[in-house]
């Protein structure tokens, strides 16, 4: 348990450091909830095991599977998890600077290899729907495949 508080604690220490780099950027979002239907928007999400176990740790309720090519979070065009929502979600907006955006994706995504070291958990880079629906059919799936 103490590990697992340890490790949520390490998830939620890099989404502030992302959030005080994307204070820096001049970006507006218009919450409108178009790039959460992935399909029209042309774009694919990728998550990362740390991201997927700070989302089940908050979640109060199962995980939804994504049956569709839009986020089944996204409910009347809006984000129904935005406090615990992952990464790509936080970076990405319509209007980004799109290198500034990749270059905090890079940085982000090694804080989170380097996080999965340091605790001894496999790292895995999948998109949403393989993530969600590992998370829907065995809920602990990701803590059980602690090394």
């Amino acid at each position: 348990m103490q590990k697992d508080a340890q490790l949520i604690h390490g998830i939620d220490a890099i989404y502030q450091w992302l959030e005080s780099e994307l204070a820096q950027l001049d970006q507006s979002c218009a919450a409108c909830g178009k790039c959460c239907d992935f399909e029209s928007f042309g774009h694919r999400l990728y998550v990362t095991t740390p991201e997927l176990l700070f989302f089940q740790h908050h979640l109060n309720e199962p995980v939804k599977a994504m049956t569709t090519g839009v986020c089944p979070y996204r409910i009347d065009g809006k984000c129904t998890v935005y406090a615990y929502r992952f990464a790509g979600c936080r970076i990405f907006t319509c209007k980004g600077d799109a290198e500034k955006e990749n270059q905090i994706c890079e940085e982000i995504i090694r804080k989170f290899k380097m996080l999965c070291e340091d605790h001894a958990i496999p790292y895995h880079y999948v998109d949403l729907k393989t993530g969600l629906q590992l998370l829907s059919e065995n809920p602990n799936s990701l803590l059980s495949c602690r090394t």
